[in-house]
């Protein structure tokens, strides 16, 4: 689909809060599952499962605690206190753990037809580029050496190609940018493989897409200067 389908808050951009491009990528982020699953990818989530459950589990153990305080008092429950934070702390620990240096901003764990694929994704504080890490395996034939089968690509992107200037999410500029960069992707949904995106790609292509960020970042600045000296002219003549 090509039309605007979902809108964020347009103050995500750049100076609005300490992580202004969170939103930007969160939003990205959702819908790239959604798109490889329509394309017939299978996605594991086993480590979304390990997630989930060390953080019920911490969860747990605080709300029974806190249940059993508030029903018995203390002179009941001081006993299972001491135990009971150490395993909510050791269980959080875990979770950082596991969140940070197992997943490292997983967004995606699946396969298609034998061949595997991991996304990854980032955005740096106040900067609205996409950064994805992606690795896939180039043959059918079960992945036992990854050093051998996988092959790894990085990609950066302005949130601009699929953003519109007022916070709109639209899908198909950015299904043609999966498609064309990723070849698993492209052969998945070759209808969306855009010739002149692939070529695009590099270093280069990356830093002419953070100065294009920054002009119109540029432009919104200055014209809010001139609204607001403006605006300034207008009262004093009032």
């Amino acid at each position: 689909m090509s039309t605007a389908e979902q809108k964020i808050q347009v103050h995500s951009v750049p100076g609005a809060s300490a992580n202004p491009s969170s939103d930007l990528k969160n939003t990205s982020d959702d819908a790239l599952p959604n798109y490889l699953n329509s394309l017939k990818f299978t996605q594991d989530n086993k480590q979304l499962d390990v997630r989930l459950a060390l953080g019920y589990a911490a969860v747990t153990i605080a709300g029974a605690l806190f249940y059993f305080d508030w029903k018995y008092g203390w002179d009941a429950t001081k006993a299972w206190t001491g135990p009971a934070v150490a395993a909510y702390f050791v269980l959080n620990c875990a979770f950082m753990y596991w969140m940070y240096v197992v997943e490292k901003g997983l967004v995606y764990a699946g396969d298609r037809d034998g061949q595997k694929i991991r996304i990854s994704t980032r955005v740096d504080k106040h900067i609205p580029i996409y950064h994805l890490t992606i690795a896939y395996t180039t043959s059918r034939k079960p992945a036992t050496s990854p050093g051998e089968l996988w092959q790894r690509i990085e990609l950066s992107a302005p949130f601009t190609r699929w953003f519109t200037a007022d916070g709109f999410f639209v899908t198909k500029p950015f299904q043609q940018f999966l498609a064309s960069e990723i070849p698993i992707i492209g052969e998945a949904d070759p209808a969306n493989v855009v010739e002149e995106i692939g070529r695009g790609s590099g270093t280069a292509a990356t830093r002419a897409s953070a100065a294009g960020v920054q002009n119109v970042l540029g432009q919104m600045a200055a014209a809010s200067g001139v609204s607001g000296a403006a605006g300034a002219k207008a009262r004093k003549r009032g």
